[in-house]
């Protein structure tokens, strides 16, 4: 299996498409961002501090809604296949449970953004094993587990579709907004559902705005809400205890 591939970064920015091109990818001292010069955002992924430290410090352990989608419980630590990882939060919310997450981004960009976020954490006393419960994959997510054999198929399948635009798009943060101008939405998410109902072992997960309808109108077996976040789960057969 393929790591993200290690082109050039005059490379990367090239794989942007003509909307973007006022993009560019900048290597600092610290870490590897993308700027976006017409917005003046800057975007860098971060498992260290900010947003994913306090989540990891406050975000509610295994009684939060995303770890009760998963199945997350008391020995259980099942394999999650994160199809959508976009900025890994959410798959670093896992990981920090205990759960090993493979991350699937299939824009070159993000992917070198989520390994460099990786490699800084790995060096991190505080998240070092967490990070090592993380492993990165740049790759179209509907082939990746549609090649996936038997024995690689993850418990469970987490994807978290991007949803269409806000017509208040002031109201999403700079960093969104240049994520969301660089990938685009996802007019495949109903086919990457079906590829992940039959990729996963146990159960899929689809995060979906609270209000928003059921992802390919595919009504799930049960769905987990919190205020502004709904997860429908997808459920194929019991999760087994694990180490």
């Amino acid at each position: 299996m393929k790591r993200p591939d290690s082109h050039p970064l005059e490379q990367l920015v090239k794989s942007l498409d003509g909307a973007a091109t006022d993009m560019q990818l900048v290597k600092t001292p610290q870490r590897l961002e993308l700027h976006q010069a017409s917005d003046g955002g800057v975007l860098y992924i971060d498992f260290v501090s900010g947003k994913n430290a306090h989540r990891r410090q406050f975000g509610g352990g295994r009684g939060q809604p995303l770890a009760r989608a998963v199945g997350l419980k008391k020995g259980l630590n099942p394999k999650v296949l994160d199809a959508t990882a976009g900025l890994g939060r959410d798959a670093f919310v896992l990981a920090t449970l205990g759960c090993k997450v493979q991350l699937l981004e299939r824009s070159p960009v993000i992917a070198a953004l989520l390994q460099d976020g990786l490699d800084r954490a790995s060096q991190d006393a505080a998240v070092g094993q967490i990070a090592a419960r993380m492993e990165l994959f740049a790759a179209d997510a509907i082939l990746f587990m549609r090649g996936l054999k038997e024995a690689y198929r993850p418990d469970v399948v987490y994807l978290d579709p991007m949803y269409p635009h806000r017509k208040k798009s002031a109201l999403v943060k700079k960093e969104m907004r240049v994520f969301r101008t660089l990938v685009g939405d996802d007019p495949d998410a109903a086919e990457l559902l079906w590829a992940a109902r039959e990729c996963a072992l146990a159960r899929v997960v689809v995060k979906r705005p609270a209000k928003a309808g059921f992802l390919g109108e595919a009504e799930p077996s049960m769905s987990i809400k919190s205020p502004n976040t709904r997860y429908d789960v997808y459920i194929k057969c019991g999760l087994q205890a694990v180490d």
